[in-house]
């Protein structure tokens, strides 16, 4: 699932294969930029801020959020795609690549100028040279009342966390994720945390907070109906939504887990 250590991993390929290069082809398949065309400029910079992707393109920035399924692939000439084309949104080359921009949840062009417009509205980014714990957790702390579950997933707090993170922050800090932020102890801890994890993966292909690579990666996302790693519980699965973010699965250890709230719709 595309979280911020993902979208950084894409920008630093992106960068690797096009930054200070000139664009031979610029084929947007999003009918609102079709007529898009940045053939002949030049490439400047590729970044990621939290879980969005920014190429800097002569005066412009392409703009795109995997969302669930997207992904961005670079191949050499003659390559096969590893997806079909019918689910390309963007292709972009070089004089020796290809970017292709699969399935993205998102994709936009924008005046560089302008990129405030569109991710401005976001907090510290996690794996940015922005960061800066004391302010994720004031964010955080703006709402006392609102779950935990629900302010590590919003990316005006700090940027970069998914649902993923938020299911196992939780655990590993040993709360529910309906527990509201007043009630959530030494919140300074699981901002920590929540950076030590994402630092941990951002180079990894496959993401892990166990530690384990070869067998269970998570302690409790996606495992429901099995038996808590620690003590044996078997973890839930609920969802989590208020009026400014959706309903999302979120996992738990009843046992491992204490909290007083109890605003979890069981699935």
């Amino acid at each position: 699932m595309p979280e911020g250590d993902t979208v950084y991993r894409a920008a630093r390929l992106l960068a690797g294969a096009f930054d200070g290069t000139v664009l031979t082809r610029c084929d947007i398949r999003v009918p609102a930029f079709a007529t898009v065309d940045l053939t002949g400029e030049t490439v400047s910079e590729t970044v990621s801020r939290g879980k969005h992707l920014l190429m800097r393109v002569g005066g412009y920035t392409l703009h795109s959020h995997l969302k669930m399924e997207g992904v961005w692939q670079v191949y050499r000439p003659g390559e096969r795609w590893r997806r079909p084309e019918f689910m390309a949104r963007a292709i972009l080359g070089n004089d020796s690549l290809t970017a292709v921009g699969f399935e993205l949840g998102l994709f936009e062009v924008v005046r560089t100028a302008d990129e405030d417009e569109v991710v401005g509205y976001l907090g510290p980014d996690l794996l940015g040279p922005d960061w800066d714990p004391a302010l994720a957790t004031a964010n955080l702390r703006r709402e006392p009342e609102r779950e935990i579950g629900l302010a590590l997933l919003d990316q005006r707090n700090l940027a970069g966390l998914g649902n993923v993170y938020r299911a196992e922050l939780c655990f590993l800090r040993g709360v529910l994720p309906t527990t509201p932020v007043r009630e959530v102890h030494d919140l300074e801890r699981m901002v920590a945390l929540a950076k030590k994890l994402i630092e941990a993966n951002k180079d990894r292909s496959q993401r892990t907070t166990t530690g384990n690579l070869r067998g269970t990666t998570s302690w409790v996302y996606g495992r429901d109906g099995r038996p808590c790693l620690r003590c044996g519980t078997r973890v839930l699965r609920g969802q989590l939504g208020d009026t400014v973010l959706q309903l999302r699965d979120t996992y738990w250890c009843p046992f491992c887990q204490k909290s007083p709230a109890e605003r979890v719709v069981p699935g």
